[in-house]
């Protein structure tokens, strides 16, 4: 079993909390606009971490991490990108590749907006944490923990930090 703590959107600012929320947690995924090198660097010195680089995000973050991020955690395809959709409104740059080969789990931030959506069309979890940053328009700053037991996504926790 790998214990996932799932960020987005941190624009900068990374709550002190997430260290504790993430205590028990094998690696942390950020799913971009990490803002600046400093977040990826706290996270990194903490926990392994994955991630992909967001719009906000500059060439230092670029070089460091892809756009789109396309791994197996256990038994499960992961695929994360920043700006992706959600079903029945993905994004027309990864839309095909998700019709053609989807994953069991499809990551996303950029909207700020916490979801958890199964897709039927294609069997795939999508999981956007919300942000867990100060700027943007969102009045909760939000994160997840969730558990990959072999070919399970398995004890999905929504994490709600201060407001912002």
């Amino acid at each position: 079993m790998t214990k996932i703590g799932l960020l987005s959107d941190t624009h900068s600012y990374l709550d002190e909390s997430v260290f504790k929320y993430f205590a028990d947690c094998d690696e942390i995924w950020h799913a971009g606009d990490f803002g600046d090198a400093n977040v990826a660097d706290q996270l990194e010195a903490f926990k392994p971490l994955r991630g992909v680089y967001g719009n906000i995000d500059g060439r230092d973050l670029r070089l460091r991490f892809p756009e789109d991020l396309r791994f197996t955690c256990e038994e499960v395809e992961v695929f994360m990108t920043h700006i992706g959709g959600y079903p029945g409104k993905y994004a027309a740059r990864i839309k095909a590749e998700l019709i053609a080969n989807p994953p069991k789990l499809f990551i996303t931030g950029h909207s700020h907006i916490l979801k958890v959506v199964f897709d039927p069309k294609i069997s795939c979890l999508h999981l956007n944490p919300g942000a867990a940053g100060k700027h943007g328009w969102h009045k909760v700053r939000t994160l997840m923990r969730f558990e990959i037991n072999k070919d399970k996504i398995e004890n999905l926790e929504v994490i709600e930090l201060n407001e912002r």
